[in-house]
């Protein structure tokens, strides 16, 4: 195992890195990211090092669309969590995966993560898997809205409602006792006074049809796929690992621990993504 950019640096053109240096410096690689990527940020993940995730239970789309208290529940700890994800900073993977694109050596960004800190790092071409929590969608109406102005509503509607967390699950939702969150008011859409809910897909929902076409269309033309930071626990994810692997595509993991997708990688490197990117960029020069 790879554990500092002094030793991926000395590494050179040789073993897994090696192999990651070579298809990205060839051009045209398509990126796979994942919570790992954001981990350095401040933001856990469900499988990775961060033990505290492992253990948290995620929101599911059945639960948030059938029970007003569920919902409650979900808007406020993310009301409590929202604040720790919109003050997130790009991290040092975050940059060099931006720097890449401006490169040129990148087809484009395929992100699981709803987090928007790829584009905080200022890359192009992102594809947001599973959506955003940047913004808002209302299930009734369907119109979009951004989250700073929900926050603001919410804000609003519980005055003296306080709450300190330092408990942040995956879904940028903090931990927070039931009776806490019992006494939260939830705000409606705005316009139609319809259901309001993340525009992220939730656990038991599907991607949307266009949008996992755009990415295998994405994959389909790339040179190579690159997966920075992901188990692939999820098929969502693990779909294009597998289309690149039957297109005879080279796949490259970076991640820290095993992934489902290993088995269809070319090359695997167990290393903390910054380090690594960060490495990579520099021999790029």
């Amino acid at each position: 195992m790879v554990s500092s950019r002094t030793q991926l640096a000395e590494a050179g053109a040789t073993g897994s890195f090696g192999m990651l240096l070579e298809v990205v410096a060839a051009g045209g690689a398509a990126i796979l990211s994942g919570a790992g990527l954001s981990t350095e940020s401040g933001i856990p993940d469900y499988r990775g090092p961060t033990g505290l995730a492992r253990r948290a239970t995620p929101m599911t789309y059945q639960t948030f669309t059938s029970s007003a208290a569920a919902r409650r529940r979900y808007w406020a700890r993310s009301h409590v969590g929202w604040r720790r994800i919109a003050s997130a900073a790009p991290n040092r993977g975050h940059h060099a995966v931006a720097e890449l694109g401006r490169r040129g050596l990148l087809a484009g960004i395929i992100t699981q993560n709803v987090d928007g800190l790829h584009q905080a790092a200022g890359a192009a071409g992102v594809t947001e898997l599973h959506g955003s929590l940047h913004r808002v969608i209302c299930l009734d109406c369907g119109q979009r809205t951004s989250r700073t102005d929900l926050d603001r509503r919410l804000g609003a509607a519980n005055p003296g409602w306080a709450v300190r967390s330092v408990l942040l699950n995956p879904d940028g939702d903090a931990v927070l006792d039931d009776a806490t969150a019992e006494s939260f008011q939830v705000a409606a859409c705005a316009s139609c006074g319809g259901v309001l809910k993340p525009d992220v897909v939730f656990f038991g929902e599907n991607v949307p049809p266009a949008r996992a076409r755009d990415c295998y269309a994405l994959v389909g033309r790339a040179s190579a796929l690159v997966v920075l930071g992901s188990s692939l626990a999820v098929m969502s994810g693990l779909r294009y690992v597998r289309h690149a692997a039957g297109l005879g595509l080279p796949v490259v993991i970076v991640n820290q621990g095993a992934t489902r997708g290993d088995q269809y990688a070319t090359a695997t490197l167990n290393a903390p993504l910054g380090d690594v990117l960060t490495a990579l960029v520099g021999l790029l020069r």
